[in-house]
Order: C-alpha cells, then structure tokens, then sequence
C-alpha cells in the first residue's frame, strides 16, 4: 500500500487537463474533514483538516501533474420537491429554511433536501408533494447553516 497522502490545507486548483478521480461523499460525510479515504485508484488520502472546515462539491481535495481527486455528491435519501410556480417555490424554500435545512436547487428549479420524517411531514401537512429518492444533494449537512 502507497504511503498517505496528508492534507491539512485546502489551496485552489483548477483540475483543468488532469484526470479527475471522484471521491464521492454524502453531506454528513464532506464535514468529517479527520479521516482516512482509501481512492478507487488506491491513493490513500489522510485528512487532517481544521474542525469546522466543510468540503464542497467540485472542490479538488488534492492533485498530482496528471490527476485530480475531487469532491462528488454521492447518492443519499432526500426530498425533492417539484415547485409549480415561483411562489411555490418560495414558500417550500422557506418552510425548509425555518427548520434550519439547507436546499440544494437544480437548473429545473427542482428542490431537493436531505430526507428526515419530521421535515417530510411538514411538507405533506403544507399541502407539498415532496417525493422521497436516492440521489446525489449538494448542500450542506444539518448544523452547517449560519444567520
């Protein structure tokens, strides 16, 4: 097994020309910044990041001459919802937000949330048609949000 890789700093880099190598996280899963990844290509990455910092989706965690190894949004439970109109829309997002939930909104305008019971159940008693999937969420984990 090759030596880890330590990386205790996050700098910019564009993985422009590289090969990318996802490394899929789920939202809980890009907070946990004090571990070990063991990379579909066999790097070992070892984390030892500052608490408190978040991993984005698309940021390069590290990159040699010809890779990149980059942050996905693996598949986990969540909510979607399919807004009719902007206001909807508005009104979902701020039902969601109120619960302190962050909201991931794709190019059509769907929303998707992490799925949690209580948050499905509000949205059903509101009158929302909130769909339950496996998919990719790119926002952020509960406890990630600020005022």
């Amino acid at each position: 097994m090759p030596d880890p890789i330590r990386i205790d700093t996050l700098t910019p880099v564009d993985p422009g020309g590289r090969v990318v190598v996802p490394l899929p996280m789920t939202a809980h899963d890009r907070r946990r910044v004090r571990r070990r990844l063991e990379v579909s290509d066999g790097t070992v990455l070892e984390l030892a990041l500052p608490t408190g910092t978040a991993l984005g989706v698309g940021q390069v965690l590290h990159a040699t001459a010809t890779t990149a190894y980059v942050i996905a949004a693996a598949d986990e439970q969540v909510l979607v919802v399919h807004p009719r109109d902007r206001a909807e829309a508005a009104r979902v997002g701020h039902l969601i937000g109120n619960l302190h939930r962050d909201l991931d909104v794709d190019d059509d305008g769907t929303l998707v949330a992490l799925h949690d019971a209580p948050l499905e159940a509000r949205l059903r008693a509101a009158g929302y048609d909130a769909e339950v999937a496996l998919r990719p969420f790119r926002g952020r984990a509960p406890g990630e949000h600020a005022h």
